[in-house]
């Protein structure tokens, strides 16, 4: 329909009627931008009303313009939303980042390649945090008897293929449903703990795990421990450190894309429910013993395949490698990563991976370090500093001793973890210059899951 009085067909083309309408829109657009600033307390309303705009004009489409009477649009928005769900990604973008990173991994070999050895225990790493991670992070129950897990799925593997000459990828499969049935038999006795004393009765199982690896000689080889030789899969060798490499790399991605899936399942949600409130998510209709043994059984499936590429990893499998040292460690890397995400699983492996090889260095070093401080004071001073120093360095509980205070300080000062604080960076750069400091502020909450986001 022609506006009366315009002389031009651009006119009638153009997206306003005049520039008054213009400036009146432009002026409109300024004030939105600068709303948040003036009803901080009504922002939460008023993007409900910019939804609810979009929702209107999908319906003015139908049936202002075309004549068109739905009463089931709300069906379309609940597909919408439930698609967008489903997506592993949340966008393009997102998937375009971890795409690039796959990429990068990819080359790392060609880049670093003496630091491959390393970084191959990162992996094993994270699917050990991804194995606490589901147990501790997503089902709310801390279990100090990981390493045992570890150790079975180690040794099974080991057992497995040298003894019963099965093929790699059966011993892995194997290893897996043996740990997975150790998981299930120490799930069902502890369904009716929580806290401290499944904590409490984890470490039992641990202890009664390792001195299990100490007596049976004809599994596990008693004190003189076992040799494992080189993986090969299918007649195609993978000694070398680039091929493991990218082997363990491969069950790590695969680790991460089967439990980002199955956390968005049913299984996934009723375990964040028992990790809220058993109480609720009982009145709901979930089985807590049921899904409680599932998830010690998928924890200790996942440990057991970290195993068998730890076996290989170390060439040497003897019982105190298993030690209850190594609980805390993986319980370490749930912590300081960031309890209930997967990415924090991956950022602890690499800290914990990394943090012994940066105690050993600081033993080289810092007694130097401390001596050339003190050198100001006279010679006498720089040597008893040295010696003192390095006294206290090359303690045997030094490195337990630095795992527990890391710990105490994550929960302390940074609760949600190394992940918590990189997405408090990324909210301050996106939100730039209207971030509150008082964001993250800790308040209470009914709900665990409102402290974790």
């Amino acid at each position: 329909m022609r506006f009366v009085f315009k002389t031009s067909y651009a006119q009638d083309l153009g997206l306003f009627r005049d520039s008054v309408q213009r400036n009146w829109y432009v002026a409109l657009l300024a004030g939105l931008l600068v709303l948040p600033n003036l009803v901080p307390e009504y922002l939460v309303d008023i993007s409900l009303v910019f939804i609810y705009g979009l929702c209107g004009l999908s319906v003015m489409v139908l049936a202002g313009y075309t004549g068109l009477i739905s009463l089931g649009h709300a069906a379309f928005l609940g597909i919408g939303a439930y698609a967008h769900v489903l997506g592993l990604f949340r966008d393009s973008v997102q998937r375009n980042w971890y795409v690039a990173l796959l990429a990068g991994l990819l080359v790392l070999p060609n880049l670093v390649p003496e630091y491959l050895v390393d970084i191959s225990l990162v992996f094993i790493y994270g699917l050990c945090g991804l194995s606490v991670m589901v147990l501790a992070g997503y089902t709310g129950l801390i279990s100090l008897g990981h390493a045992a897990f570890l150790g079975i799925g180690a040794y099974a593997h080991v057992y497995f293929i040298h003894d019963l000459g099965l093929p790699w990828v059966v011993s892995v499969a194997l290893a897996a449903a043996t740990a997975a049935a150790a998981g299930v038999l120490v799930g069902l006795p502890a369904l009716r703990m929580t806290g401290v004393y499944l904590a409490i009765a984890t470490l039992a199982f641990a202890l009664i795990i390792q001195e299990v690896f100490t007596r049976w000689d004809h599994v596990t080889g008693g004190l003189k421990g076992r040799p494992v030789d080189k993986a090969v899969i299918f007649g195609v060798s993978f000694a070398g450190d680039v091929a493991f490499y990218l082997l363990c790399l491969g069950f790590l991605a695969g680790g991460l894309w089967l439990t980002a899936n199955l956390l968005r399942s049913p299984t996934g949600r009723a375990w964040v429910a028992i990790r809220d409130s058993e109480i609720a998510a009982q009145s709901m209709g979930v089985n807590l013993g049921a899904y409680k043994t599932l998830a010690f059984a998928y924890s200790a499936g996942l440990m057991g395949v970290a195993g068998a590429l730890f076996a290989h990893k170390i060439g040497f499998l003897a019982p105190d490698i298993f030690s209850v040292l190594f609980s805390i460690q993986f319980l370490l890397m749930v912590v300081v990563g960031g309890l209930g995400s997967l990415h924090g699983a991956v950022f602890g492996a690499a800290f914990v991976a990394m943090l012994p090889v940066l105690i050993s260095q600081a033993r080289d070093s810092v007694p130097a370090w401390v001596g050339a401080m003190a050198a100001v004071f006279g010679p006498s001073a720089s040597e008893s500093a040295f010696l003192a120093t390095g006294r206290f360095v090359k303690q045997p509980g030094l490195e337990p001793g630095l795992f527990g205070l890391i710990l105490v300080l994550f929960i302390l000062f940074e609760p949600l973890g190394i992940f918590g604080r990189w997405m408090k960076i990324k909210l301050y750069f996106s939100m730039f210059p209207l971030y509150k400091r008082a964001t993250f502020r800790r308040q209470k909450a009914y709900m665990r899951s409102e402290r974790l986001r």
